[in-house]
């Protein structure tokens, strides 16, 4: 009998947990006679979950980490170039230099954004990235672990984190073939392609679009259309809960209408304890008239800031907060771990409100699927938290180009706009719901909750064409 087919998923950070553990993704393979380990460089314990795992021990190399830095920002000014757009410049984050190292890092990033620009300076500085990792412990560890387990395939879950480069490079000398998925859908103007590998996992026809006119060395031939797996558990009737019950485990009214609120990481939108507390005084003044509101509160999973306590505190007739259900292990924000029970959380929370209030987020998409629309900010608030930050900013980054008409969302261009524009939200959710799933069509290929078993199915093709 020959041996199955074996596929090591590279886990290089947290963000591919709810794609790929949390989600059919293993079992379906499985059922195709595939061998499935999870190659994990992050602290959660798979082994948890019942799947086999490998731990990669060991770190990126600082001169690696340095060069990594240096190819975002030359590819920025590459594209900022080729397409003729300083919108690739708003993709650059500030530049903290407030230590000597600091400074000395800095100044090393710049000589090489310099040195290494143009596509010949960028293959050169790609050259670079991955001869240092040749050269730390980190590439020796995973090049040994890859000559005992021999995988058939190497499927990296985020073509972003720098630490998958020493694990794909080891597989690359040693002719394994790799492939990577995109992760998000606004990835890629950002020149967050941190990894080279064989093969390409997007998810859909626009986003393929975008893969080869961002990088024209990569040919069609290696790129796979298969939707993205995080929408699959919406499709999932084992994770949502009746009304009645998700209501009661988390102190809510049965009566009322929620709305709500997500929000964002404070670099994304430094104003939104205003935007709520903006929505929280509509809501009240609408109850006061006759309504019967609730606001939802879900903070970004990764801000643990007091920035929200005091709204939190002045409106708590209107606002109930429910906490993501994340897993902190360290200090930065790549070290908290999203789980099983959040996903359960999130998606009854779609499921129990009848609207979203955010800016920017891809929550549209999570909630035209269950019918229900979204409001996106768009304003400037009064006392505004950080002068050289605007809600047009976020919204010129290339991803929100996709969208077809404009008109999937309800704009809320000033606090006036909300009380009637809830109001029409509420009373006529398919005016935007619908106009929403084309855009959502457009961004991820249907149907949404077959992208696993077109991931696998891709797999088993490539396996053949060996």
């Amino acid at each position: 009998m020959s041996a199955p087919k074996k596929l090591l998923i590279l886990l290089p950070d947290g963000v591919g947990l709810r794609n790929f553990a949390f989600t059919s993704f293993v079992e379906t393979g499985k059922k195709l006679g595939w061998e499935v380990i999870f190659w994990n460089h992050t602290p959660f314990n798979l082994k948890s979950l019942g799947y086999d795992e490998i731990k990669i021990r060991g770190r990126v190399r600082s001169w690696t980490d340095l060069l990594k830095k240096a190819k975002i920002e030359a590819e920025l000014n590459h594209f900022t170039k080729t397409f003729n757009d300083q919108v690739y410049q708003t993709y650059k984050f500030p530049v903290s230099l407030n230590s000597l190292k600091a400074i000395i890092k800095r100044s090393i990033v710049v000589s090489l954004v310099k040195k290494y620009k143009g596509s010949k300076g960028l293959k050169k500085l790609s050259g670079k990235i991955k001869n240092s990792e040749r050269k730390g412990a980190l590439y020796t560890s995973c090049l040994n672990e890859l000559k005992d387990i021999r995988p058939d395939f190497i499927f990296c879950t985020n073509q972003r984190p720098v630490n998958a480069i020493a694990p794909l490079t080891a597989a690359k000398d040693l002719d394994i073939p790799t492939a990577c998925f995109i992760f998000s859908w606004d990835n890629l103007p950002k020149a967050t392609m941190v990894v080279d590998t064989d093969h390409y996992f997007v998810w859909s026809d626009y986003m393929q679009r975008e893969l080869l006119n961002y990088y024209p060395d990569i040919s069609i031939d290696q790129t796979h259309i298969t939707g993205s797996p995080q929408f699959e558990p919406h499709f999932d009737q084992e994770l949502k809960k009746t009304r009645k019950d998700f209501m009661s485990a988390y102190g809510l009214d049965e009566s009322k209408k929620y709305i709500c609120f997500s929000g964002d990481d404070r670099t994304t939108c430094p104003d939104d304890p205003q935007y709520l507390r903006d929505l929280a005084e509509t809501i009240k003044d609408l109850n006061e008239k006759g309504m019967n509101l609730g606001i939802i509160f879900r903070r970004c999973p990764v801000d643990f800031s007091d920035r929200y306590d005091k709204v939190l505190e002045d409106h708590s007739n209107e606002i109930r907060a429910l906490k993501p259900k994340w897993q902190r292990v360290g200090d930065t924000w790549n070290t908290v771990l999203p789980t099983k029970e959040d996903l359960e959380l999130q998606i009854n929370t779609i499921l129990h409100c009848n609207a979203v209030v955010n800016l920017a987020s891809s929550m549209v998409f999570d909630f035209a699927i269950f019918g229900k629309p979204c409001l996106y900010l768009n304003y400037e608030v009064d006392q505004k938290t950080q002068e050289d930050w605007s809600p047009r900013k976020v919204y010129n980054f290339v991803h929100f180009r996709s969208m077809p008409t404009g008109n999937e969302v309800y704009w809320l261009n000033s606090k006036k706009d909300f009380s009637y524009k809830l109001k029409n939200a509420l009373n006529c959710p398919s005016d935007k719901t619908e106009i929403a799933l084309e855009w959502f069509k457009k961004i991820n290929i249907q149907p949404a909750q077959s992208a696993s078993k077109r991931i696998w199915k891709k797999f088993d093709t490539l396996y053949e064409k060996r």
